[in-house]
């Protein structure tokens, strides 16, 4: 299958935000904060779209609520994940992006749709990566016996939950947590976080490299360079 690259946008005099397509499967958490901050007069980009691969995904109707366009692509109506992410890749450069914000997206994307953003695509992991990559990252924390948690952004790249770091969340583990009041409370860090990462590409403050292999040491260099705690 040949794969299509969709270079960014430019902006145009008297439209300077910049244009993000929200990817969800779900309710749209991030969603709402990521909605919310872009509501600001001197918000540097501009929530374009949200698209979804489940049908039902509660963060559509919160879009809608909005005035926010939506947009699904089915991934069971296709019969391979490729199939899948060229149908999703066209849909989403129908709104000409000039970034892809990955916001419980509950799907292992292919080459097909990544190298399509190359360099565009940001992802949210309720883990420091990293450590604890994949799914149940609370428990993989209580289970290891670490002191700290939080949340990565970074970026988008082949190896899933490998891409650069954007920037990092922390906070401390209490002897009492359990998983579900670990999320908690990294999951109100990353409704902060995200907004801030989003923001600061929206405002060249941060790049990131179009390079879809794995960065040396990128996930040990926070770009930022900042740290937020609880």
């Amino acid at each position: 299958m040949s794969q299509a690259s969709f270079s960014s946008p430019s902006n145009t005099p008297g439209n300077l935000a910049d244009r993000v397509v929200v990817l969800i499967s779900g309710r749209g958490s991030n969603l709402r904060s990521l909605l919310a901050a872009a509501q600001a007069p001197d918000a540097p980009y501009q929530v374009v779209a949200v698209v979804s691969n489940r049908p039902q995904a509660a963060g559509l109707a919160f879009a809608q609520e909005h005035s926010v366009e939506t947009a699904v692509v089915d991934h069971t109506q296709h019969s391979t994940r490729e199939a899948f992410d060229a149908q999703l890749a066209a849909c989403v450069a129908a709104y000409q992006p000039h970034w892809v914000v990955l916001a419980g997206f509950m799907r292992v994307l292919t080459p097909v749709f990544i190298d399509a953003f190359a360099g565009r695509i940001v992802n949210i992991h309720p883990s420091l990566l990293p450590a604890f990559p994949g799914l149940h990252t609370h428990q993989q924390a209580l289970d290891a016996g670490v002191r700290v948690h939080g949340a990565t952004v970074h970026g988008v790249t082949h190896a899933l939950d490998h891409g650069p770091i954007l920037d990092q969340a922390v906070v401390q583990v209490l002897p009492d947590d359990t998983a579900d009041s670990l999320a908690a409370r990294v999951l109100a860090l990353e409704h902060t976080l995200y907004p801030s990462v989003v923001a600061a590409l929206a405002r060249g403050q941060l790049q990131l490299p179009t390079s879809l292999g794995p960065v040396p040491g990128a996930l040990h260099l926070p770009l930022l360079h900042t740290l937020h705690t609880v």
